[in-house]
């Protein structure tokens, strides 16, 4: 897939706003509520040929992050880039590692191209030595998005809930289906979910400032797996 016209501004001087992952999960919520604002948005995607939820007006293009130029070619014009790339776990196939390379190079096209700012989706506890390589390549990202020069929001996550979600509604239906739930230790480790569409209004906001900032996003309330009761929202 080609490149795009290298122009800020397009149709009625609406923006150009990029998001990875608009066909999948918090990608999708971000996008929506940057359509309803009237804005022009693209997606990257691994996922070109997925069924389209926005009837067509989001177009997709391919990360290429093995064609870096092409990548940037696609980010051409792109005024705010919203980034929720990564992977859930190591599979045979890809790695966190892979998803901290290929991010790295994402960023790269972005200083470019341009952007204005970069909307970066963390996680809470991010720690460059932690022996688990979710939240070391988490650290190590938003070292790396520090480093471009660009502007940025990045914004810490905890747990994300809302109808698409995997984790959260596989504890609901686990609570639903059996009789016991099994916890790691005592169970008192506690979480703060966050409605997937209050994520998505946090980076719209964050994406008007030119400040960099790093935020925690989290839910207003606390849970325990101890104490789970499963959320309303669901």
């Amino acid at each position: 897939m080609g490149g795009r016209e290298c122009t800020v501004f397009t149709m009625g001087n609406r923006e150009i706003h990029a998001v990875t992952g608009a066909f999948g999960y918090s990608g999708r919520y971000i996008a929506s509520r940057l359509l309803e604002r009237g804005e022009e948005v693209i997606t990257l995607t691994n996922s070109a040929h997925r069924p389209n939820p926005f009837n067509g007006k989001v177009e997709a293009f391919p990360f290429n992050f093995d064609n870096p130029d092409a990548l940037a070619e696609s980010l051409a014009g792109v005024k705010v880039l919203y980034n929720t790339y990564w992977v859930r776990f190591n599979h045979a196939s890809f790695s966190h590692n892979e998803a901290v390379e290929n991010t790295r190079i994402l960023f790269r096209a972005a200083r470019m191209t341009g952007e204005e700012r970069v909307v970066h989706i963390s996680i809470t506890n991010p720690d460059i030595d932690s022996p688990l390589e979710y939240f070391s390549g988490k650290a190590r990202l938003e070292e790396a998005l520090r480093k471009t020069g660009l502007s940025y929001a990045i914004i810490r996550v905890a747990v994300l809930f809302g109808k698409e979600d995997i984790l959260v509604n596989n504890i609901a239906w686990t609570l639903r289906t059996f009789p016991v739930f099994g916890v790691f230790g005592d169970g008192e480790y506690k979480l703060e979910p966050l409605y997937v569409d209050d994520l998505a209004q946090i980076a719209l906001e964050q994406a008007k400032s030119r400040a960099n900032v790093t935020l925690e996003a989290v839910g207003p309330e606390t849970f325990t797996y101890r104490s789970w009761r499963e959320p309303s929202a669901i």
